[in-house]
């Protein structure tokens, strides 16, 4: 049976409660009530099993991890399987004892498990100290061919990287998602808040023109202050961009949604073909990249 050529992504925004279970439940609810909606190819935000607990640097969030396939890979197995619909989900995967990684799950219609993405670029930045818990990925960057379309996975601090989402294109992915936890310090919004989300989107709008493809970002909401003081505040904006890099739809900065945006797949041929990026480059001038600075 040929793939269908209009196909509908729905994107999960929500708060994240100090709960697992809680969250978990939440986000199979949401899953669910997406694909009743119409979606088609669902994906969680970033890590949303917890509140983003990467904020400070403890021993005991290793106890948030789980395996993989695990209990979480499993229900939203059953969930893909029932609705038909393709999830990509984010975790936090142990991986074994002291090997810990960033892991995005892909969830084809019929409920198999496609592969799963490492988290490639890992920040180490204020209240963003995920170098403390997650092991660089070593899956490659990667496309995955589904019912509803070929896809690649990156995830938040991978959406900076141009070299991420072009090395996925060249596989054929059609739509990038990027399962992502990003936001503000409240005592930064002021001065910084506005250039910091347009940088954000910006880059990811950039990834769609560049390779022709939809780029689609899922943010969290919400104050979050595990630790106390001022926290962060996530930004949502959760957003679809077309082929040529256009915004197509876009969540709100703190409300929890389901954002349903119908994309038309046969677009990424038209645009590669009229603007043939992929064919101009010059890969014979391009060995520097592999190096780390060019003296």
């Amino acid at each position: 049976m040929p793939k269908p050529t209009t196909v509908t992504l729905g994107l999960l925004q929500h708060a994240c409660s100090a709960d697992p279970k809680e969250n978990l439940q939440k986000t199979l609810e949401l899953a669910e009530k997406a694909a009743k909606q119409g979606a088609q190819i669902i994906c969680t935000q970033e890590l949303f099993r917890s509140q983003y607990f990467c904020q400070s640097e403890d021993h005991k969030n290793f106890g948030l991890a789980e395996p993989i396939p695990g209990p979480s890979t499993e229900a939203f197995q059953k969930v893909a399987k029932e609705h038909g619909v393709v999830i990509v989900a984010s975790l936090f995967e142990k991986r074994a004892s002291g090997l810990y990684h960033n892991t995005a799950v892909i969830i084809d219609a019929d409920g198999k498990l496609l592969g799963i993405y490492r988290k490639m670029h890992i920040p180490d930045d204020p209240l963003f100290y995920e170098k403390f818990y997650f092991t660089p990925g070593d899956t490659g960057f990667k496309a995955w061919d589904t019912k509803f379309g070929k896809i690649g996975v990156l995830i938040c601090w991978d959406q900076w990287y141009p070299e991420g989402a072009r090395l996925t294109a060249m596989q054929g992915a059609e739509i990038l998602f990027y399962p992502t936890a990003i936001g503000w310090h409240p005592s930064e919004k002021s001065e910084y808040g506005v250039n910091q989300h347009g940088a954000w989107e910006t880059i990811q709008r950039s990834h769609a023109v560049a390779n022709g493809c939809y780029v689609a970002a899922i943010n969290r909401v919400g104050l979050e202050q595990p630790i106390g003081g001022d926290g962060l505040e996530f930004w949502g904006q959760s957003f679809v961009a077309g082929t040529s890099g256009q915004i197509l739809a876009k969540a709100s900065t703190d409300k929890e949604e389901i954002l349903l945006v119908p994309v038309e797949l046969g677009k990424v041929d038209v645009t590669r073909t009229h603007w043939p990026f992929l064919r101009d480059r010059r890969i014979d001038a391009y060995e520097s990249l592999t190096k780390r600075y060019i003296d």
